[in-house]
Parts: structure tokens; C-alpha cells; sequence
């Protein structure tokens, strides 16, 4: 577990998946969900070389076929420590035998952790090393400690949007069916019933901010996720913690695409080339 710390913000993370696992404040209030198996035995992994789940775990690729977990596999994998300053830390993850098994790519995957002032900006890059066109989803699933019972929390959107949710499966698949979330508001109260049909998916929206706060304290978190064109919000049903969840990619569709070059909200990354995207968590 390696630290980053200024006057404001104290920031952990561990080797493993390059999780972040802890942020607090001078005072020593814990931001982070601490991985209670309770119900969620994770803080925030990294979501990587897809998002959700694929169509009978298993995805084709020229013809081949491959198997992968659910969010793949970077959260489980040990990175390596490649660069640490004061306010930053920076991991790298490179495949092994064992991914390419699953995943045929040569690919270099970083997570870089900055502090600044009252914030923390998480930035991906992800570099194709190989000669082949590399199709990949990366996101994020931080999960963030509830000030006050569930009841009197909220999240706040930069705008006032109108929002369904794409519902999923009972095998975690995207179906067809919507369900709505909000309408023509900013503020989604949470329950210890909203996520009873699992995350809320929202694939169209305008807000690149969302605010978490509670009526029974002064304490604000606020996730920022500039051009991030998918969210999921989550959490275990009565749990004292809620993910915002930005994302580049979602889980499969109930019906059969092919190869995973069509697969709905994939990226394809040419040789040599790098994709970069960056998050960010402030404190108030």
C-alpha cells in the first residue's frame, strides 16, 4: 500500500489492481468504502479490458474464441509501481502469459493518481503495443461511504436531465426494457429499494459532474467525468455506500453481435496508438 498526502487529502492505494483503497480529509473522515465483505469485499477496481458482463462470458475474435470475467481482469492483477512523487503515484500493468490467453494483446495499461489541492484526478492510458487493432473498454467503480443513513442521501447532477435507465438481466446483460430515473431534475434521492434491479445503466446524459451528499451532514463528494459517454450508479441494496461509475463501455447486449470488433460501445485502438481519460474526485 503506497500514500500520497498534502494538507488536505490523504490518498492509499494498493499494488493490487491498483485499487484505490482510502481518501481522507485533515480530520481523518474516510471518503473510500472499506471493502466490508458484508457486502462488497471492494473498494475501487478498475475495470479493464472490458466493462459488465460479456454474452455467456465469452467473446469472438477472428474467429476464436476467448473467455473473460465479468469488468475483466486489471482488478485482480498485481501492477507494478513505475513512478511516485509527493502528490502522484503512477502504476503499470503489462500482459502476462495468462492474459493473453484471454486477451491477445499487446498492451500497456496506466493508472495514474494525482493530487491537487482538494481533489484527486485518476487519470487511464491505455497504449496498443501490438500490430493488430485492439478493441478494449476501460471504467471505473469507486465506491464512496455514505454520510448519514441511505434514506437522507443524494446525488446531485450538474444539470437537470431526463434519465431512463437500461435495465439489466437477470444474467447482467443489457435488454431492451428502460425504467426512469429522472425527470427533468437534478437531484436523485437514494433508498435502501433503488438498486433492488441491480446498477442504473445511463447511456445519454449531460451532466459531467454528480455531487454526493447527505441532509444529515455538511460532508460533499463530487465525481467528475468529462467525456465519459456511459455511467453506472450501484450499490448493494441497503448498503452504506453508493459507486458513480464512468465509464467507456458497458455489458453486452442480450442478442449476439459477432465479433467483438461490433461489439455496442467498444473502442478500437490502432498500433502504436494511446487512449487517455481522466476522472476526477474533489472533497468539500
Amino acid at each position: 500500500m503506497k500514500s500520497i498526502a498534502n494538507e488536505f487529502l490523504t490518498v492509499s492505494v494498493k499494488e493490487q489492481g491498483a485499487e484505490l483503497c482510502s481518501i481522507k480529509d485533515a480530520a481523518g473522515t474516510e471518503y473510500m468504502w472499506q471493502a466490508d465483505p458484508a457486502f462488497w469485499a471492494r473498494h475501487a477496481p478498475v475495470l479493464f479490458p472490458i466493462v459488465g458482463k460479456l454474452l455467456n462470458g465469452r467473446y469472438e475474435l477472428n474467429g476464436k474464441t476467448y473467455e473473460l470475467p465479468p469488468h475483466g481482469f486489471a482488478r485482480d492483477m498485481k501492477f507494478s509501481l513505475v513512478e511516485q512523487s509527493e502528490s502522484s503515484l503512477v502504476y503499470q500493468f503489462l500482459p502476462t502469459a495468462e492474459t493473453r490467453k484471454s486477451y491477445p494483446f499487446e498492451f500497456a495499461l496506466n493508472i495514474i493518481y494525482r493530487l491537487n489541492v482538494n481533489s484527486l484526478e485518476i487519470s487511464y492510458e491505455v497504449r496498443n503495443n501490438g500490430a493488430e487493432v485492439m478493441p478494449f473498454s476501460i471504467g471505473a467503480h469507486p465506491a464512496f461511504n455514505l454520510h448519514g443513513p441511505v434514506e437522507k442521501c443524494f446525488l446531485e447532477l450538474e444539470k437537470e436531465e431526463t434519465l431512463n435507465t437500461t435495465l439489466l438481466s437477470g444474467k447482467g446483460l443489457l435488454t431492451e426494457e428502460t425504467a426512469p430515473v429522472l425527470a427533468d431534475t437534478n437531484i436523485l434521492p437514494l433508498s435502501k429499494t433503488l438498486f433492488d434491479r441491480d446498477a442504473l445503466i445511463l447511456l445519454d446524459f449531460k451532466s459531467e459532474k454528480i455531487t454526493l451528499g447527505s441532509h444529515k451532514s455538511t460532508r460533499r463528494l463530487t465525481v467528475e467525468f468529462p467525456g465519459f459517454p456511459q455511467l453506472g450508479i450501484w450499490a448493494k441494496p441497503g448498503a452504506p455506500f453508493v459507486c458513480i461509475e464512468p465509464w467507456y463501455g458497458y455489458a453486452d447486449p442480450e442478442q449476439p453481435y459477432g465479433d467483438i470488433m461490433n461489439k455496442p460501445g467498444i473502442l478500437q485502438l490502432t498500433a502504436g496508438e494511446c487512449f487517455t481519460c481522466t476522472h476526477r474526485v474533489s472533497i468539500q
